[in-house]
């Protein structure tokens, strides 16, 4: 049983890691999330596996080990995302990392899209990192300190045919990221955005297979000949969720392999 911290209390870490910080993924069950959450792991971090497959996140947390917990949450559901923080507060009475991961799209041209996909995605992608940020950086706030890394999209920054909506949330995230490090760095808090290019994870194998030439044709296009391994935005991640990073606060990292360079 991991001990309770005091919530206004500074994690006792290592200045330069992450030993012993308590670190929420959203979306960490598979894919990118999953990758993330074992990095942190690796740094020593205490990780929350937050994930809607719940069976899914406690057996990631299971296989990390090192006190980490797998909680349900919908992010696109402030009562649940509420409900994950008091999880988590009750559990280690702080939260030092959120990551905002959890992610969904549906691929297609705009103009035969449907309303009710657009609701599902911005209600995962916008909503579900708004309501993640304000419920966790609250907490951050009262205890004075706090990172927050929220993942978004180099669709956000050159649009990506096919993703219209999904470019328009992820748009959001990094301008939204931009403002949340203005608003919250006076609390001790910093807010960064990490962007992958595209990545092999499942949800690409799933848009993948209705266009069995999008692979082949994306690793020509990028410089460095490959999709994205989790552990590629996993690296970059770990670094802005670590105190390395500490005077970094609203900056954006494409990680791409050069597909994009801004």
């Amino acid at each position: 049983m991991t001990e309770t911290t005091e919530t206004n209390s500074a994690p006792a870490t290592n200045d330069q890691n992450l030993t012993g910080r308590i670190c929420i993924v959203t979306g960490a069950a598979s894919g990118i999330g999953k990758g993330i959450a074992i990095r942190l792991a690796a740094e020593g971090a205490v990780v929350v596996v937050a994930d809607l497959n719940v069976e899914a996140a406690e057996s990631t947390a299971a296989d990390l080990g090192g006190g980490a917990i797998g909680v349900s949450v919908d992010v696109s559901n402030r009562e649940a995302v509420d409900a994950m923080t008091s999880t988590v507060m009750d559990r280690f009475g702080r939260i030092d990392v959120l990551v905002n991961n959890a992610g969904w799209d549906k691929v297609g041209p705009f103009l035969e899209s449907e309303v009710e996909i657009w609701d599902r995605v911005i209600g995962i992608n916008l909503y579900g990192t708004l309501h993640c940020c304000q419920s966790v950086v609250r907490v951050m706030k009262d205890q004075g300190h706090g990172t927050v890394v929220n993942i978004g999209s180099d669709a956000a920054r050159v649009g990506s045919s096919g993703e219209a909506v999904y470019s328009a949330c992820k748009g959001g995230v990094v301008a939204f990221t931009k403002t949340l490090a203005r608003e919250t760095a006076r609390y001790g808090i910093t807010a960064n955005a990490v962007c992958p290019g595209p990545a092999d994870t499942p949800l690409f194998a799933a848009i993948a297979e209705e266009n069995p030439k999008l692979r082949t044709a994306l690793e020509k296009s990028i410089p460095l000949r490959r999709l994205a391994q989790p552990e590629d935005l996993a690296n970059a991640v770990a670094f802005m969720a670590s105190p390395a990073s500490s005077y970094i606060t609203g900056q954006t990292l494409s990680v791409s392999g050069g597909l994009t360079m801004l």
